[in-house]
């Protein structure tokens, strides 16, 4: 040794004393020492620290993995785990005997004879440590690091940026005032747990590289294996992580030289110690590292679920709701962070895995001639339970995304849990303007007219909306629809102008409320808009409102909604509710009734028939194209499950049905996915449904009033009756007509046919052109008669006899109907009487004797 380094060596021997000194005060301080020993200007600044601290610290609850299930086969799976922190809490007895006795020997040998503090490891890193002004390291019992671990919780979890850093710089950074406060607390924590409390805390708590956290997590990613299966070897190099995890983890084959090294330390203390014998020991120093490798993935989020991956992001971004996980949203979500909680849901993975191989193969991702996106989901009707949320679109929600064919967006759900802004819904929104119609009274068989026409908009009543102006001419979706037809052919064919003139006399605001008591609300967050044009479907909603609405006539006028989480179990292992049921009757029975049976009708003879599998489940639905069809909806339900299909343009506007996708007309994509997701829920008898009940025979007819019969009528006559029945008269112009001109020749709708009050009623006048006065045939022979009424307009086949009996005038003309000089027309039938010349026979004489 040269002069220089025993001069530097006397000096850090006499540092070393100073640091020792005031170190050794302040534990007589703490272990209630005669004071006398402690020099006292060293120790009192060091005992004022322990005065500002508390007695003891609670280990707490750590942060740990939430777990995310599914069903399959009737069964939970789980699919995803999400986490802060890679941790799972284990029990003493699920960690391996070798683990503790690694760590003990490894750490802290005379963990079980010390307070808490071991002062002559204390006294040896005072010693040799000094030269780096740090007196503290080398020192720490298993106790002390327990506590060090628990501090750095602490910290990471402070909302406050700033509050975060300097407590967590606190809690690591070597200075005397840090390993003070550990010490002290050490003491405390050594007092109020066992031993056996205190290893098992700090096996769960301490980290093992990256962010995986406890020995139950390292063993499985490290290992592929549980704490408890661990070998020695496994053992001696998990412990052997923690002294320097992010240079000793077994995360890369690069610093598996520097675990081997540590590894092998630990194992010869665990010899001396004698926790292993020799033969073990050199078994386990001769295994190398890398045959005992084997890492497993344990990535968080729901980016790596197995499967559901969009309902998995869905149940994410809903904790701030879950009350289960605390009292408000702040406290949820910090409780989420910590983990340890398990979510099951409701989504069925065996009917998830049927609608996106439908969604994958009708509507493709790779779609590149314009932004194609597809979506499935499938509620529950009575319960609202979430059964199926799938789409097109792989899940993505990474920095660098998954190109083009993926998406972190849901378009099944609302922009405020991870959705789009919504999708105009066409003529889906039509079941709200049917509910309201019938719910005020109108029924199925009233007559509206669906004729294409201007509609001044200040004739639409709006009670929470100032007037309109403007005018407004909705189109039909065919241009051979129109005419005055029944509501339940108009709700059949879906006629746009129909339902506009149903709204007409009704209340937008009412129809609003009708959707909004069926849950339906704008996916942007924004109000429903109210005008004309939002009875056919403009405002943007998201799937899985629309699932929930249509399985409100699922069961039979309640609305449930849609839930996801059926139950959660707390860290604790306590049994919380999920989110519960919350249903409310949003119309009678009866007018749910008459709804499904009107939409019955569109699923076997209207325009969503290509979407029904016809397995023999009674279902009822509706369609939804916009204007432009680069928005197309079915929607329907059966007794026990409701569907929802949304196909469209997630940007722009490609009208589908002029452009063909996976082989077929893009319009017809939506019948596709349907039709196959449907049939599958219905093969499962858990979701059979059943008959709907019968509609309502109030609601059938309604309040309508019978179309008065008007023909001969003259016109001004026949529109004063119109008026008197509450009815409006259009003039429908001349039609050919027998009748006098001038007088009402028919109506539409005709005679005794149902309309709602104000509908018009178009009357139709004769022309007169086949007007005829009936001639005088009376007394001719039965072939001059026929002869001179074909020469004046009448045909042959309008011509029928009928037969007298009578001993003279043989086959001359008796009488005739119309009688002579009575108004007719040439295309009325005619009959003459005919006299038999037999007073024996009513049946006339043969043909050949009477020409």
């Amino acid at each position: 040794m040269t002069g220089a380094q025993s001069a530097r060596s006397a000096v850090l021997g006499w540092l070393g004393m100073v640091g020792f000194s005031v170190l050794a005060g302040v534990l007589v301080a703490a272990l209630a020492l005669p004071a006398v020993l402690v020099p006292s200007r060293a120790s009192a600044a060091a005992i004022s620290v322990f005065e500002n601290l508390p007695d003891y610290i609670t280990i707490g609850r750590l942060s740990q993995q939430n777990e995310i299930f599914a069903n399959r086969a009737g069964k939970p799976v789980m699919i995803a785990t999400v986490f802060d922190q890679d941790r799972q809490i284990v029990a003493w007895d699920s960690v391996s005997k070798l683990v503790k006795d690694a760590l003990v020997a490894g750490e802290d040998q005379r963990f079980y004879q010390h307070g808490g503090v071991d002062l002559k490891s204390i006294v040896r890193a005072a010693a040799g440590n000094v030269a780096d002004n740090a007196i503290t390291s080398g020192s720490s019992t298993i106790d002390m690091q327990l506590v060090k671990n628990i501090l750095v919780q602490r910290a990471v979890k402070i909302e406050d940026p700033a509050a975060r850093a300097e407590a967590y710089k606190a809690a690591i950074t070597d200075t005397l005032s840090r390993k003070l406060r550990e010490i002290k607390l050490a003491v405390g924590l050594d007092k109020a747990y066992s031993k056996q409390d205190i290893l098992l805390g700090y096996l769960n708590i301490v980290g093992f590289g990256g962010n995986t956290y406890g020995v139950e997590a390292a063993a499985q990613k490290y290992f592929s294996t549980s704490a408890k299966d661990v070998t020695l070897a496994q053992a001696a190099s998990l412990i052997a992580i923690v002294q320097q995890p992010s240079l000793q983890n077994l995360g890369d084959p690069s610093m598996y030289a520097a675990n081997k090294v540590r590894r092998d330390q630990i194992l010869a203390d665990m010899l001396t110690q004698g926790y292993v014998d020799e033969a073990a020991y050199h078994a386990a120093l001769a295994t190398p590292i890398a045959d005992e490798v084997h890492l497993s993935s344990q990535h968080s989020g729901c980016l790596y679920a197995n499967d559901a991956k969009f309902a998995c992001d869905y149940v994410t971004r809903l904790v701030p709701t879950l009350t289960a996980l605390g009292a408000d949203a702040t406290e949820r979500e910090a409780n989420w962070a910590r983990g340890g909680y398990q979510i099951y849901t409701s989504v069925d993975l065996d009917q998830q895995d049927v609608a996106t191989a439908a969604l994958r193969q009708k509507a493709p991702a790779s779609t590149t001639r314009f932004a194609l996106g597809a979506s499935a989901v499938s509620v529950q009707p009575g319960t609202g339970r979430i059964l199926v949320m799938s789409q097109n679109k792989a899940f993505d929600n990474s920095a660098q995304g998954g190109g083009s064919s993926t998406t972190a967006v849901n378009f099944n759900t609302d922009r405020a849990y991870g959705g789009s802004s919504g999708f105009p819904t066409g003529s889906t929104y039509k079941i709200f303007t049917l509910t309201d119609w019938l719910q005020n009274g109108h029924g199925l068989r009233e007559y509206v007219n669906g004729s294409v026409r201007t509609f001044q908009q200040s004739s639409f009543s709006a009670s929470c909306s100032k007037p309109f102006v403007g005018t407004y001419r909705p189109q039909n979706s065919s241009r051979y629809e129109g005419g005055y037809m029944s509501v339940l052919r108009a709700t059949e064919d879906s006629v746009n102008v129909a339902f506009m003139t149903m709204a007409q006399q009704l209340d937008l605001c009412d129809i609003r409320d009708d959707a909004t008591a069926m849950g339906v609300h704008r996916a942007d967050g924004n109000p429903l808009v109210v005008k004309p044009s939002s009875v056919l479907g403009v405002n943007e909603i998201a799937p899985l409102t629309m699932a929930g609405a249509v399985a409100t006539i699922g069961a039979g006028g309640t609305f449930c909604t849609p839930v996801i989480v059926d139950t959660i179990i707390d860290p604790a292992g306590k049994t919380l509710v999920g989110q519960g049921h919350a249903c409310s009757e949003a119309m009678s029975p009866k007018v749910a009734n008459t709804v499904a049976y009107a939409l019955s009708t569109v699923m076997t003879g209207g325009t969503g028939t290509s979407g029904n599998p016809r397995d023999g489940v009674p279902l009822v639905g509706k369609t939804g194209t916009t204007d432009t069809a680069d928005q197309n909806w079915l929607i329907g339900t059966t007794t026990k499950v409701a569907l929802a299909v949304w196909v469209g343009n997630i940007s722009g506007h490609q009208d589908l049905r002029r452009v063909t996708v996976a082989g077929t007309n893009g319009y017809n994509t939506k019948f596709n996915i349907f039709r196959t997701t449907i049939a599958s829920l219905n093969a499962n008898p858990e979701y059979r449904g059943g008959d709907f009940p019968a509609p309502d025979p109030g609601l059938l007819v309604g309040q309508g009033v019978p179309v008065p019969a008007s023909t001969g009528n003259t016109l001004s006559v026949a529109a004063a009756t119109l008026s008197s029945r509450g009815l409006r008269f259009v003039d429908g112009g001349t039609v050919v007509s027998g009748l006098p001109a001038g007088q009402v020749a028919r109506s539409a709708p005709a005679a005794g046919s149902v309309v709602s009050k104000g509908s018009a009623v178009t009357l139709y006048t004769s022309d007169g052109s086949l007007a005829i006065t009936m001639p005088d045939e009376v007394g001719k022979q039965r072939s001059a008669a026929v002869d001179d009424l074909v020469h004046r307009g009448f045909s042959r086949g309008q011509i029928e006899f009928a037969w007298k009996a009578s001993a003279s005038g043989h086959c001359q003309i008796d009488a005739s109907s119309p009688r002579p000089g009575a108004a007719t027309s040439v295309d009325s039938a005619v009959t003459l009487t005919v006299l038999s010349g037999d007073p024996q026979s009513g049946t006339g004489p043969p043909a050949t004797a009477c020409p």
